[in-house]
């Protein structure tokens, strides 16, 4: 059965960086990287691991689902009464790395929250370039 209001959406943001999928891993996983990009957090690359993202205007409730270094890592995003997973996938290329954002589970009911992840994602891709640009 496949009834529209049990649909859900998926952002995907996918962005080539001239570095290697290793320096772009720490970026993803290292706390005091995430926080220059993204926002503070005391995520550990474990799998189960709970954690939080914490900004301004209030806090995401996260857990590590997957981890598989330099490759792949997927966790769980919480927040006001959104339930969606956060994949990343790095894939080497002759240029550096290309990599995959998806954030799935968006209801139909959740336009807002699912515009504003269309919105901020690749502003934090931007960010995100900006770190790399700064670290070995």
């Amino acid at each position: 059965m496949n009834d529209a209001s049990t649909q859900t959406r998926t952002v995907i943001v996918e962005r080539d960086f001239p570095h290697p999928a290793e320096k772009i891993w720490r970026a993803l996983t290292q706390p005091h990287l995430i926080e220059a990009w993204l926002m503070k957090s005391d995520f550990a690359p474990v799998p189960g691991h709970r954690f939080s993202f914490n900004a301004d205007w209030g806090s995401v409730a996260c857990e590590v689902i997957v981890i598989e270094a330099n490759s792949s890592l997927s966790y769980t995003w919480s927040a006001m009464g959104l339930e969606s997973v956060v994949t990343w996938t790095l894939r080497p290329t002759s240029t550096g790395t290309e990599l995959r954002m998806e954030q799935s589970g968006f209801r139909p009911e959740q336009e807002q929250a699912y515009r504003g992840a269309q919105y901020g994602w690749p502003k934090f891709m931007e960010e995100l370039e900006n770190v790399l640009s700064t670290v070995d």
